[in-house]
């Protein structure tokens, strides 16, 4: 990562909810369009690297069997622990990325607002990383902030170009409006509508 490593402790000293991600309504709407784009209704196993304080990762909890939880910030995983202490299918993990990016493979990776606190290398290390930890049939989803924040090296239209220019996997998704970009990726092409039969999978998608 390519913040200072007690930049995440210092904001949450100063609130157990720096984003408000409990009482803005961007951040309700972020977490529910975040949700509806998931082409899966269940996983088996999601990552979900940068967790916060564990708003958007309770929400994932219902969609999967596993879901490992990880955060650099101390703090950030202790709320996050108080948070999700209910739930038996979540782990969670303190680890500097993309340094400490943790074993096992997954069929859900997550990349909510993290992506753009990494400089260009640590980024595409980043990348290298979920791409190779994506099981066959897997989706990555990402999601981050527009506006200039003066603390971050990339823009959020930065990280998702990167994103979808190293992925190289078909993109089934992208919404864009002047808030947030949210995009999912996957390693198969298969669309919902095909994957539960109601069009053939060959048949030519409309363009």
């Amino acid at each position: 990562m390519s913040v200072a490593d007690n930049y995440f402790d210092k904001l949450y000293k100063g609130s157990e909810d720096p984003w408000s991600f409990r009482e803005r309504w961007y951040e309700q709407r972020k977490r529910n369009l975040t949700l509806a784009a998931l082409p899966r209704s269940h996983y088996g196993s999601i990552f979900e690297p940068g967790c916060a304080n564990g708003e958007l990762s309770a929400r994932l909890a219902e969609r999967c069997t596993q879901l490992l939880c990880s955060d650099t910030s101390a703090i950030a995983l202790e709320l996050a622990h108080n948070r999700l202490a209910h739930r038996s299918n979540v782990r969670l993990l303190q680890t500097r990325l993309p340094e400490q990016w943790p074993a096992g493979r997954f069929d859900l990776i997550v990349l909510s607002e993290l992506c753009y606190y990494l400089d260009e290398q640590d980024l595409d290390r980043l990348i290298d990383c979920a791409r190779a930890a994506l099981n066959t049939g897997g989706n990555l989803l990402a999601c981050h902030w527009r506006w200039p924040i003066a603390e971050c090296p990339l823009s959020g239209d930065e990280v998702h170009r990167r994103l979808h220019e190293r992925l190289g996997l078909p993109r089934l998704l992208r919404h864009e409006d002047a808030d947030l970009l949210l995009e999912v990726w996957g390693t198969e092409s298969t669309s919902v509508a095909q994957r539960e039969g109601l069009v053939p999978e060959a048949q030519e998608r409309p363009v």
